[in-house]
């Protein structure tokens, strides 16, 4: 896995599923982070593959809940993110998946209740040694590189100190999100602060935050000092940020998606998530569109709100 100079789409809760993944890929991305799945719930899964799909699914067992999906179209550029505070338990989760995948990452910069709470996301940001315990314990027994992804600390000097702990465990790369834990998505990235990290390393460091167009790519690295780049918010309005040819119109994106969420036989409950987000950035919920979005049940009723029925019954007559 090559870290250096790539354009990369952003783990995203619900939204980065395999068919959001692989259409971000055809725009352009180089690296696509799976959502983040965390280690609890990843240990029970079994792995199955799905002739049907030609995917290789990670079932809740017992059940066919679908909990991490991909394929071999993927294979060398998917990422697969975890949520854990236990390295043990970590390296559980990760023998599971890490050979169908290009890299298993940590997530260490969710500041959400959930995660927190757990002890997991930015919840590791205060806790080095457990960092280091994590890190290290995945790269002694994996062959798959081993990443992680953080937030900045309260000051310039945490951050730096604790992205040059985290590097002397080995990993290949860090990703950091300029911003800190109290920050929101409206407060403005502070690309200074990852230039910062840049300069105090020596692997590649790949800066989120605030990208939301194609130059913005450019942007960032000049101002960081970066070699790669990350997209979550600006890609999941219009995965077609990754396109230096510029963007498609977000409808067109926007049914594009619809296809592969039916070719893929996607999560209902992620495609919803992804379509409200889309509709919500450029229109409005409330209008007819995004009140029949929370109306879907199926992949069935999405293809007949998006006029796809004939693509949806094709799709379905074909699966082996």
């Amino acid at each position: 896995m090559d870290y250096r100079n790539k354009l990369v789409l952003a783990p995203m809760v619900r939204a980065g599923t395999l068919p959001f993944r692989l259409l971000a890929a055809e725009y352009g991305a180089d690296i696509t982070y799976g959502e983040e799945i965390i280690d609890h719930k990843f240990v029970h899964c079994q792995r199955v593959t799905n002739e049907s799909l030609g995917t290789t699914d990670f079932l809740e067992r017992g059940t066919d809940s679908v909990v991490f999906r991909t394929c071999p179209q993927e294979r060398d550029r998917v990422v697969f993110q975890m949520g854990t505070s236990d390295a043990v338990r970590a390296l559980k989760a990760a023998e599971i998946v890490c050979n169908d995948v290009a890299a298993i990452d940590i997530n260490m910069g969710c500041p959400k209740a959930f995660s927190v709470s757990g002890g997991m996301g930015s919840a590791l940001l205060s806790k080095p040694e457990l960092i280091h315990d994590i890190l290290t314990t995945l790269r002694r027994n994996l062959n798959t590189p081993v990443t992680c992804k953080i937030r900045l600390l309260n000051t310039r000097q945490d951050t730096v100190e604790l992205a040059r702990r985290i590097e002397k465990c080995g990993v290949p790369a860090l990703a950091v999100h300029g911003r800190k834990v109290k920050d929101r998505p409206r407060d403005p990235a502070k690309w200074d602060e990852i230039a910062d990290v840049v300069s105090a390393l020596s692997i590649p460091v790949i800066a989120n935050g605030d990208v939301f167009e194609y130059e913005d790519f450019k942007r960032i690295k000049d101002a960081t000092g970066a070699t790669s780049v990350m997209a979550a918010r600006g890609a999941l309005w219009n995965a077609s940020i990754f396109s230096p040819n510029g963007k498609v119109p977000w409808e067109d994106f926007k049914r594009e998606y619809v296809r592969k969420t039916i070719l893929w036989d996607n999560c209902i409950k992620s495609t919803k998530t992804t379509l409200r987000e889309i509709i919500m950035h450029y229109i409005c919920l409330e209008l007819p569109e995004g009140k029949g979005v929370i109306k879907c049940g199926s992949s069935a009723d999405v293809a007949r709100l998006y006029g796809e029925e004939d693509y949806y019954n094709f799709v379905v007559s074909n699966r082996k």
